[in-house]
């Protein structure tokens, strides 16, 4: 018998590192200062719970923008080798709508909330593509490690840069900046250089496994994505732990994607200072770095159901927490937990998926899955950002988030073991 290899391949650090590169938008942009900064510079004729219900439509609306591309694109690619040229085209969008946000003046929050919406759709889509090449990149036996070293690179690229983004902004003048506004604008700037540069490695040194490109008309292939659109959906149907999985995936991702998404909105609606925020997000980023290469160890040894239901679980309790905390100090042990079991959760998840579906249609069952995650942001950040503002407190909002993590962790222990 043929010995395998546990040597990662170039090819797969190189796939991997386009999570280094992308994940500086996750931490310097979504989760750091776009909602910080969106509050005190562009919308600040808005109140505290009407910015925060702004930032969470945003998010969702991005999410409903890729619920409807999200499937056909997958399907679309997988008839020819086109999984590098979609995520080349997305990751330009996330990476041009970045580097707008340097030029927008204060007070534009309509323009902002735009272009931050096409970031998202940017990012997002532009993972559908980053996760289908999974494939190309790894066998089934390290499928599990590449996932968790790709999440691991992501918490620890985006962490350096985050780091420096929060220097700048602490000490404008150590970069010959004037201001913490110029500082922050820089930041948006510094991000679209780093997700450009770093992804290079990804275009030029994996090579995408599949059939040439289909000469078909742009029709006629259209055309025939739906149909493979129809018949994942009715492939679903016969796969009870493809179907399950993803109904128990769609309710706690959205969990977690909102409060990646929302936790310094919130922060700054209960009284929290930005620097003490800030320094938060830096200890989820390095904690988090660890802990999902940990993550990957033990989903190999007890199984991806037990880990997940470790994180699921985490995060209930997390929810509770935040609605009772008020201090810093608070805040930074919840961050510090969420570091423990957000990367985790994403890896585990994705190379749990990857296991289950049928081979050579990845593109098209990955569209479902991304699908299914940016859906689900559909209902998360709008239900924390509306449910605060109706009841007029955000303490309202987060514990709302229980709607999702709860039945999603009983789903999750309905999946069968085997098919």
């Amino acid at each position: 018998m043929e010995r395998r290899s546990k040597k990662l391949t170039k090819s797969a650090w190189s796939w991997a590192f386009y999570d280094w590169a992308n994940s500086a938008f996750a931490t310097t942009v979504m989760a750091g200062f776009f909602p910080l900064f969106f509050k005190s510079f562009w919308a600040t004729d808005l109140s505290a719970v009407e910015s925060t219900a702004v930032i969470g439509t945003t998010n969702s609306l991005s999410g409903l923008l890729l619920m409807f591309l999200a499937p056909i694109l997958g399907a679309y690619s997988d008839l020819g080798k086109l999984k590098k040229k979609f995520l080349a085209f997305f990751a330009l969008l996330g990476v041009l709508s970045t580097g707008y946000l340097y030029f927008i003046p204060q007070g534009e929050w309509i323009t902002a909330a735009f272009f931050y919406t096409v970031a998202v759709l940017g990012f997002s889509g532009g993972n559908i593509f980053y996760d289908s090449l999974i494939v190309s990149v790894s066998d089934q036996e390290q499928r599990n490690k590449v996932s968790s070293l790709g999440f691991s690179l992501g918490y620890l690229g985006g962490g350096l840069l985050f780091i420096v983004n929060v220097l700048m902004y602490l000490n404008p003048a150590w970069f010959g900046l004037a201001s913490e506004v110029e500082a922050v604008l820089w930041s948006f700037l510094s991000v679209a250089v780093w997700w450009t540069a770093f992804s290079l490695p990804t275009f030029l040194n994996v090579t995408e496994k599949g059939s040439p490109a289909t000469s078909s008309s742009f029709f006629s292939t259209i055309s025939e994505a739906f149909r493979a659109v129809i018949s994942t959906i009715m492939e679903i149907k016969k796969h009870k732990r493809v179907a399950l999985f993803l109904v128990a995936y769609w309710l706690y991702i959205d969990g977690v994607d909102t409060i990646i998404r929302m936790a310094t909105a919130y922060g700054s609606d209960i009284g929290l200072s930005t620097s003490s925020m800030i320094t938060a997000l830096i200890l989820t980023q390095f904690v988090g770095f660890p802990a999902t290469l940990v993550f990957g160890i033990y989903a190999d040894k007890i199984g991806f159901k037990r880990i997940l239901t470790v994180g699921v679980s985490v995060y209930i309790l997390i929810c509770f927490y935040s609605a009772y905390m008020s201090t810093a100090l608070e805040f930074y042990f919840l961050a510090g937990t969420v570091g423990l079991v957000q990367g985790g959760i994403q890896a585990i998840s994705r190379s749990f998926f990857s296991n289950l579906i049928p081979k050579n249609k990845e593109a098209q069952y990955f569209g479902f899955y991304n699908l299914v995650g940016k859906s689900a942001v559909i209902v998360g950040p709008a239900l924390v950002g509306w449910v605060a503002l109706m009841l007029g407190n955000p303490r309202y909002g987060i514990l709302s988030l229980l709607i999702l993590f709860v039945p999603g962790l009983i789903l999750l222990w309905m999946v069968p073991e085997k098919d």
